[in-house]
């Protein structure tokens, strides 16, 4: 039976550590990690987790995109186990958005990231696959690959004034939202704002 794991927090050395590869996807301990993951996960308003989160320094995390309080646009994904990722290729695009992060609780950054990329990593069946991310899950993807490698979203601010609390992130969410809705609101009823 699945565990919810505690969320190791910013500080702890395996956060800072380069993950090892995975040799035996099929080994039952790793199996049960992953199944702990998405427990974990599951029960966080979290969009993915990596397994240094949870204090296992392995090549594994969890990408499951679905809106909630803290990313209420994101894109509905099934969740999906990547195992000892690869990153093949990067657009130059980059784009700017907000991070929250699991292990770095209470504060969110405005973090450049490349807008799409290219991977390949191996499911939890032991399938190689090679795929093309976009948008909110590259995004993702690249954050959780940073944890692999001893990153946190913190180390890739352009500058420390991109960061604010998650009240103040989640305050800024609401207007967004809300502008947002305007908008449809004011094209289905034909006016417009400039």
């Amino acid at each position: 039976m699945p565990v919810i794991r505690q969320v190791t927090q910013l500080g702890h050395k395996v956060l800072r550590s380069k993950a090892i590869e995975v040799k035996d996807i099929a080994e039952s301990s790793i199996q049960l990690l992953i199944d702990d993951m998405l427990a974990t996960l599951a029960d966080t308003d979290g969009v993915g987790i990596a397994a240094p989160q949870v204090y296992e320094s392995v090549q594994i995390f969890i990408m499951a995109s679905r809106p909630n309080p803290r990313y209420p646009s994101a894109p509905e994904m099934e969740p999906t186990a990547v195992i000892n990722p690869e990153i093949l290729w990067c657009s130059e695009e980059l784009h700017k958005d907000w991070e929250g992060c699991l292990s770095v609780p209470g504060l969110c950054g405005l973090v450049p990231r490349h807008k799409s990329i290219r991977v390949r990593y191996t499911t939890r069946d032991g399938f190689k696959t090679e795929q093309e991310f976009g948008d909110f899950v590259a995004r993702i993807f690249q954050h959780e690959f940073d944890h692999l490698n001893g990153l946190s979203f913190l180390d890739r601010l352009e500058s420390t004034k991109d960061i604010i609390t998650e009240k103040e992130y989640k305050k800024l969410m609401g207007i967004a939202l809300r502008g947002k809705e305007n908008e449809c609101l004011n094209e289905k009823n034909g006016s417009t704002t400039d």
